[in-house]
């Protein structure tokens, strides 16, 4: 791309609003992720600010590699974090399991997961099957 092009100038003036550096503290991811969530609320980007929310994202995942370990958990562990992470409730699994009662035994450990249930709650989610077995 040549200097001086009204892409190459839009590209410049994000660069300008919040130049991206590697993240080194808390304060810093914040405030990468406040640009990140302006960005993503637009809706439509242009070619250019899809470049500039690429750079944000990889320096949040870097920073996010080094610093904030994401737990290993699998099984009823893994079910119960995402049920609570996108708001769920035991009702939204009842296709899954076929009753709410179920759903709360598996919850609560009185009852397993069957190969079914994890086939299926694999497609639900759009994850590994792998992540509902126990780890041993």
């Amino acid at each position: 791309m040549i200097l001086g092009t009204p892409s190459t100038n839009a590209y410049i003036e994000l660069l300008k609003t919040f130049p991206p550096r590697p993240i080194t503290s808390e304060e810093e991811l914040t405030a990468t992720q406040k640009v990140i969530d302006s960005l993503i609320d637009k809706g439509e980007l242009t070619l250019d600010e899809q470049d500039y929310l690429n750079v944000l994202g990889t320096l949040v995942y870097e920073y996010e590699e080094k610093h904030k370990p994401i737990p290993d958990i699998h099984g009823v562990e893994l079910l119960k974090a995402l049920i609570a992470e996108l708001g769920l409730r035991q009702k939204d699994l009842v296709p899954i399991f076929k009753t709410e009662s179920i759903v709360s035994e598996v919850l609560s450990g009185q009852r397993n997961l069957t190969v079914n249930h994890i086939r299926q709650l694999a497609d639900f989610f759009h994850i590994s099957p792998a992540v509902f077995f126990e780890s041993r």
